[in-house]
């Protein structure tokens, strides 16, 4: 209807995936190894590995796009955003854009048992993309970039946090070979490169909460935060 927004959609359809990586900052690799008293050796470890940490995040249908509701599980009792450079590959597994992925995970679950991690890190709510794809041609150096997330409470800001793509410890074509490995990917894939903007404990999100992460070359990508399975279905794609 005239005078109704258009609502920008998250930038993957159809049989596009979301794949992402982790322990790729040194960040990233304290701060699983803090959350996981029982089992921090095997972060260190993977931090040093060989073969990457690389897991399925989303198929398409799930992903939340800019603006759209993003959740906590209501089970979980610590819950963070995890803000990452996220490349676009296509069928043959060449970089041919860049977007921002919100990677949200439960920390309290993921540190019980590695195990879990499919249940911190999937489920209804846990993944957004956008706010557009930005060509590969655009951006010369994707290991120069800043990327920046706000956490805003009740009209002030809870966390604040800046860091840059130059402390990824894997290449980005290193993290695609092994993810087309032993895969096929005819509609292409995005794959998100690993978090270095990790709150401290105990912080962790609250409904309301508003999430605002920004790598200037890329794009700004902005979700309000919700309890539990009360964020709305996105839509079809």
């Amino acid at each position: 209807m005239p005078g109704n927004r258009a609502e920008l959609l998250a930038p993957v359809s159809g049989r596009t995936e979301v794949w992402a990586a982790g322990v790729t900052y040194e960040r990233s690799r304290a701060a699983r190894m803090v959350e996981s008293e029982n089992s921090a050796d095997i972060y260190d470890r993977v931090y040093a590995a060989e073969r990457p940490e690389l897991f399925f995040k989303s198929v398409a249908w799930r992903v939340c796009g800019p603006g759209a509701q993003v959740s906590v599980r209501a089970d979980s009792s610590i819950d963070v955003p995890e803000p990452e450079l996220a490349v676009v590959l296509n069928y043959a597994g060449d970089v041919v854009g860049y977007t921002i992925c919100n990677d949200m995970s439960s920390r309290s679950i993921e540190g019980q048992n590695p195990l879990y991690l499919p249940q911190a890190k999937i489920y209804r709510g846990s993944c957004a993309v956008g706010p557009s794809i930005r060509p590969a041609w655009e951006v010369p150096d994707p290991y120069a970039l800043t990327i920046e997330m706000t956490i805003s409470r009740g009209g002030s800001v809870a966390w604040g946090g800046h860091s840059s793509t130059s402390g990824l410890r894997r290449r980005i074509d290193e993290l695609a070979a092994w993810l087309f490995r032993e895969n096929d990917f005819p509609a292409g894939v995005v794959l998100a490169t690993g978090t270095s903007l990790v709150p401290d404990l105990p912080f962790t999100l609250q409904a309301g909460d508003e999430i605002r992460i920004k790598i200037p070359e890329i794009g700004e990508l902005v979700n309000p935060v919700v309890h539990g399975k009360a964020a709305p279905e996105t839509p079809s794609k």
